[in-house]
């Protein structure tokens, strides 16, 4: 608990530490968005959406002085960090300097760190009302632990660190925040009954990625007398549908899970074609076995 408290709200958080600190972080987060082998990890998740960021904003807020120090000193974080992670990547980049139309939106949300961060400060005061500050900032790391449970799900553990971190933020925030026991009490059970009720909900509708993966384009004969199937069915359904709108028979496969496999196609005559499929969670590969 004292390594918390020394955490959040025992750190001089002075101007050159805060710069240094900003710089860093778009640093290692460019990085991350730099090496593709870190693509599809937990690693790659701070690039796109804000659960680690909102750690950093608490700290910063819990560590300043004022609500003025706290809103200047959000919005210098965020206004150097971001930018910087274009920066750096701009010359590994096919888009070069193009990769800058995606930093108006986080921008947008620099700008809104300085009121953030003054209303933020108050939580300090050990208030209830000031768990109502902290709310949206655990309701918005709920919602990326119920996006990324699921992409876990689907991958088989490979965002596990992300998930489990959301979990970990979801329980700290109110213990770092506050000292009142009652408040931290509240906002534990609150955070533990979203974590159980995200869990759940995920766990019964497991994620499905619906699409087509061939169509008459591809195979000229293709009808509904051919046989489809994968070689592991574990990875999802398979079957034949005619679409009205094309006037055209697909393939159309709803995934379960990510990872290789092949898609086996068999015409009325017994001839069969094996397909290799790679399956991410929003995107395959296929290609034929010659």
């Amino acid at each position: 608990m004292k390594i918390i408290n020394k955490i959040f709200g025992g750190i001089n958080l002075t101007w050159p530490k805060l710069i240094i600190l900003s710089v860093i972080m778009g640093v290692y987060t460019a990085v991350m968005a730099i090496v593709p082998a870190l693509h599809y990890t937990s690693f790659i998740t701070i690039t796109a959406t804000f659960e680690v960021w909102i750690l950093f904003g608490i700290f910063i807020i819990m560590n300043s002085k004022s609500n003025l120090d706290s809103a200047l000193k959000c919005f210098v974080f965020f206004l150097i960090s971001q930018p910087l992670v274009y920066l750096i990547q701009v010359p590994f980049a096919s888009m070069g300097w193009d990769l800058f139309q995606y930093y108006k939106y986080w921008f947008g949300w620099t700008v809104l760190c300085f009121p953030m961060g003054f209303i933020g400060y108050w939580m300090k005061k050990d208030k209830w009302w000031g768990y109502l500050i902290l709310l949206p900032m655990i309701l918005l790391t709920a919602y990326e632990y119920f996006d990324y449970f699921s992409v876990c799900l689907f991958y088989r553990n490979r965002y596990i660190i992300i998930s489990l971190f959301c979990i970990g933020a979801m329980i700290l925030y109110p213990i770092a925040v506050f000292t009142n026991k009652k408040i931290r009490m509240t906002g534990v059970i609150i955070s533990c009954v979203l974590i159980l009720g995200l869990t759940v909900f995920n766990i019964i509708n497991p994620p499905i990625y619906s699409t087509d993966i061939l169509g008459a384009s591809t195979e000229n004969q293709l009808n509904d007398n051919y046989k489809v199937s994968l070689s592991d069915d574990s990875y999802g359904d398979v079957k034949i549908r005619y679409d009205e709108g094309l006037e055209d028979y697909l393939v159309h496969v709803d995934f379960k899970k990510a990872g290789k496999t092949q898609f086996i196609l068999e015409s009325p005559d017994g001839k069969k074609k094996v397909y290799d499929l790679n399956i991410k969670r929003d995107t395959y590969t296929i290609s034929e076995v010659k």
